[in-house]
């Protein structure tokens, strides 16, 4: 079993003549919380979603657990999208129901218990909830999987401050540690201090990929005064 569990070899995507992602190389480890940092239009979303088989490279190919994307990976990923696709019509509790089905790996309990936590009702139809509250209902589901590897679109970009705190910690505290994270965000203040290492893209290139600590140890600057440095925030 190869000490990396995500793998992306010169992987380009192009629309037209535009490159989304230029290519692409990293070697992620097992075991870590990665935050894929980039202005908005860097190549994240791209990125995330060549790992999950929405989109196909143009060229190039990716490796997660030893396996090409595919039914395989599908088995072992759990994927957070920028944006809630779940149905209105349903409840928290169907919801389970539903991924129990479908994933192997998923774990009702885990999700009962978030739901508890925040005072969420599992039979509540999602048409009644807020947007934040329908977010972190998304949110729990994705983090009840016992994945190897979890991939997470903006989890924290349309939700108060507040809010923020609590799903950062619900990350933290729901995934498997031998799992990866990687967390797609352009806000790096909030997100740095749960991060064991940082990839900066920009315009679908690798900038820079290292431990947080061993970026404040060589630049002697935390990772948003670096970040804002380099894409000049």
């Amino acid at each position: 079993m190869s000490d990396f569990l995500l793998e992306a070899k010169g992987v380009s995507k192009f629309y037209g003549a535009n490159a989304a992602l230029n290519n692409f190389n990293i070697s992620i480890p097992r075991g870590k919380l990665v935050g894929l940092l980039g202005p908005n239009g860097s190549g994240k979303s791209t990125f995330i979603k060549l790992c999950n088989g929405l989109l196909q490279p143009s060229s190039g190919g990716i490796m997660i657990d030893g396996n090409p994307i595919g039914v395989e990976t599908k088995k072992v990923v759990s994927y957070l999208p920028e944006r809630t696709y779940l149905d209105n019509a349903m409840s928290p509790a169907e919801y389970i129901t539903y991924f129990s089905d479908f994933y192997e790996d998923f774990v009702p309990k885990k999700a009962y218990d978030m739901l508890a936590n925040l005072r969420i009702n599992p039979a509540q139809k999602l048409k009644t909830m807020s947007k934040g509250t329908k977010e972190k209902v998304q949110l729990i589901l994705v983090m009840s999987r016992n994945a190897k590897l979890y991939l997470l679109d903006e989890p924290i970009g349309g939700v108060d401050p507040a809010a923020r705190d609590y799903i950062l910690n619900t990350i933290i505290s729901n995934y498997n540690p031998e799992a990866t994270v990687i967390i797609s965000t352009h806000l790096i203040t909030d997100i740095e201090p749960v991060l064991d290492e940082a990839i900066f893209i920009k315009e679908g290139q690798l900038v820079l990929y290292m431990p947080v600590d061993e970026i404040r140890q060589r630049e002697g600057k935390s990772v948003d005064a670096l970040f804002r440095e380099v894409f000049r925030c």
